[in-house]
């Protein structure tokens, strides 16, 4: 089975960098997708950044676009987020998540990482 546990997060003031990890197990075929979603308090999950496990297909929010880079290190079988430019309508719980099988719906999902950006 594919697991995904993140780590990274913290607190951060506006204006300043984090960088997420998203470390995985079990086998992801590089047609897969993976991606970042976060949820703020009272909102609704929403989708950040995301690609294939290839690399290829990379899709951002236009909320982080020219912020936020996706990326992943096949060697160490792990998913980054360098978030740059931090706001605080950045704050919430990030996750990490993976659709795994040839559907495309993301259907695995880490713990979660709180991420706050001070004024």
């Amino acid at each position: 089975q594919v697991q995904l546990v993140e780590s990274g997060g913290g607190l951060a003031q506006a204006g300043g960098s984090l960088r997420l990890s998203c470390a995985t197990s079990g086998r992801i075929f590089n047609s897969y997708a993976m991606g970042w979603f976060r949820q703020a308090p009272g909102k609704e999950r929403e989708f950040v950044a995301g690609s294939r496990w290839s690399g290829g297909d990379i899709v951002y929010a236009d909320s982080v676009k020219g912020r936020f880079t996706i990326s992943r290190d096949n060697a160490k079988n792990t998913m980054y987020l360098q978030m740059n430019g931090l706001k605080p309508e950045d704050t919430a719980v990030y996750y990490c998540a993976a659709a795994i099988g040839p559907i495309g719906a993301y259907n695995t999902w880490g713990q979660g990482t709180q991420v706050t950006v001070s004024s």
